[in-house]
């Protein structure tokens, strides 16, 4: 059921509808036990209104890389909007708590997320360790019951969408990428969720029918080996009719045509002795196919061979679309050494052109798939090729080079007083109390630096200079002076206190801001290798806050 969330400016409030959650399973259930336990807890000992402040942040970039792009807050916003338990989920917890009174239950059975605040940074930005992502205010019993649905569609969704923009820089902006990744995803949810999340980090399209459906997200796929080797021989061929692309005049046998072409580019000066006869069954095919989608023709052309079958029976194919007023869309590689194959497929369609006088044929499109990586494509780029869209799966999907972003959900703040988490490693010490968090610009429009406030002390200034601290090491510190300053966390879930919040941006909005964020960063700590670290930083009031409650909270050891 969706529920009605106040939106607007000052007083002018609307109700807008906020729908579930994409996946369904989403639910108040999708928690661990210890957060059950934790809030009768809680509620046993009358601290369950207690009000609360939580940041979700993480300690380290992925992949070796310097940058991390933000994702799923969206869906964190649908669950909150929706959260409620219904008579099944009590029912399912009495049973599992056994020893929990029934006040609990009843208390569990009244709970929404109307006394909830949340501030985020906004979904698709560029973001960067220790910084929160997001703020969540609330009752502590009830806080504490998002902290694991909140970490678990944040944690996938930033992780593969960074893998996604990360593909996307190794391949540049003029190539097509295509996720190809949903038979190799971790089940129907991790699927869906790739597709979404890559097209944010810059992905084109995706073979994902349903990720299609749901978000509108452009669809791309042809055929596959199956298709081609189906075939046995033009004969299967029955409906040989195509109509021109204008439709006044009919072929009535377009396989005839195809092969009246194919002999032309056997017989052409330019093509002697490069292959012989190529393999029919591919090229029935292949005219198939063509007879199908005369205006979306493209060819797999690996199944036997590359360039004495695949390449020449394409060709064919499509000098006879051509002919019809059809445009050929490409070749797909599948494997191979693929920027050998991708070079000799281009020069062979250059001959084409100039053999037939087919304007722009030598430009047809060339896809590559096969396990490719930010590695290969990598590789690829330092030899040569001819590949123009890259089909990615298993190590887009599945994040292969790193299984998790490693969030974390950390008590800062109770009843206006500041909490910190102490450790013997210190990337694991929290940063304590409620905060506001900037974004440094310098004179080149780059960002310098993100620096994190404590709420109550005056927001930096462009122009002013401030104080950058390192929030543990005393000895790393800077002065800055912006030109820009940009407020990173803002209201998208306001909760009983009527605060104007932001509104929920479509898909395509998010993956345009992701793109400018990341055009927006210094080459330097886009680079795959030895990337410069971006600073993230205190400011000096917060930094002394952060030592003194750390001397206060830490136990003073004794030596006998």
């Amino acid at each position: 059921m969706a529920a009605a969330a106040a939106t607007g400016n000052g007083s002018a409030m609307v109700e807008k509808e906020i729908g579930g959650p994409t996946n369904p399973m989403v639910t108040p259930l999708l928690t661990d036990l210890y957060q059950f336990t934790m809030a009768y807890a809680y509620w046993k000992a009358g601290k369950h209104l207690d009000r609360a402040v939580f940041d979700l942040y993480f300690r380290k970039n992925p992949f070796g890389g310097e940058y991390t792009v933000f994702a799923g807050l969206e869906e964190c916003i649908r669950f909150i909007a929706n959260f409620r338990f219904n008579e099944e989920d009590i029912s399912f917890l009495q049973s599992a708590m056994p020893t929990c009174e029934d006040g609990f239950f009843d208390y569990l059975r009244e709970i929404d997320c109307s006394d909830v605040e949340v501030y985020a940074i906004s979904e698709g930005s560029v973001v960067f360790p220790k910084v929160p992502l997001i703020r969540v205010e609330g009752p502590v019993a009830v806080v504490q019951l998002l902290e694991t649905p909140f970490v678990n569609l944040v944690n996938y969704a930033s992780l593969v969408t960074t893998n996604a923009a990360r593909h996307r820089f190794v391949a540049g902006k003029s190539k097509v990428l295509l996720e190809f990744g949903l038979r190799r995803a971790q089940g129907p949810d991790g699927g869906i969720s790739a597709s979404k999340y890559c097209y944010v980090g810059g992905f084109d399209a995706t073979s994902n029918v349903a990720a299609g459906n749901l978000f509108g997200i452009p669809l791309r796929g042809t055929h596959s080996h199956a298709f081609v080797s189906s075939f046995m021989s033009p004969d299967d061929i029955i409906d040989k009719a195509l109509k021109s692309q204008d439709g006044s005049r009919t072929c009535e046998d377009f396989v005839s045509l195809v092969q009246t072409w194919l002999s032309k580019i056997q017989l052409a000066d330019a093509l002697r002795g490069v292959f012989g006869e190529t393999n029919q069954s591919e090229l029935a095919a292949f005219m198939s196919y063509a007879l199908a989608f005369p205006n979306n023709f493209l060819a797999l052309v690996d199944t036997y061979d590359v360039m004495r079958s695949g390449i020449p029976n394409f060709c064919a194919v499509a000098l006879a679309l051509d002919s019809l007023g059809y445009k050929a869309s490409g070749i797909r590689l599948d494997s191979g050494d693929l920027a050998y194959l991708s070079i000799e497929a281009r020069k062979f369609f250059h001959v084409i052109e100039k053999e037939f006088g087919i304007s722009d044929f030598g430009n047809t499109a060339i896809a590559a798939s096969n396990d490719l990586n930010e590695e290969t494509i990598d590789a690829l780029n330092k030899q040569g090729h001819e590949v123009d869209a890259f089909g990615i799966g298993t190590y887009l999907v599945t994040c292969y080079a790193q299984a998790a972003l490693g969030c974390v959900f950390k008590l800062v703040e109770i009843n206006n007083q500041p909490r910190i988490k102490l450790s013997e490693d210190v990337t694991k010490v929290s940063i304590p109390c409620k905060k506001r968090c900037f974004r440094l610009f310098g004179r080149e429009g780059y960002p310098l630096v993100d620096i994190i406030c404590g709420e109550s002390e005056p927001p930096p200034k462009a122009g002013e200079r401030i104080l950058c601290r390192h929030p543990f090491n005393e000895s790393k510190r800077a002065y800055v002076v912006p030109q820009r300053v940009e407020e990173l966390l803002k209201c998208y879930w306001s909760g009983g206190s009527h605060k104007p919040r932001e509104e929920l941006p479509p898909l395509k909005k998010i993956r345009t801001r992701c793109v400018q964020q990341l055009e927006q960063m210094r080459p330097d700590h886009m680079r795959r290798l030895n990337p410069t670290p971006y600073k993230v930083s205190v400011s000096a009031k917060l930094y002394d806050f952060i030592h003194f409650l750390w001397l206060n909270e830490a136990p003073v050891g004794e030596l006998q």
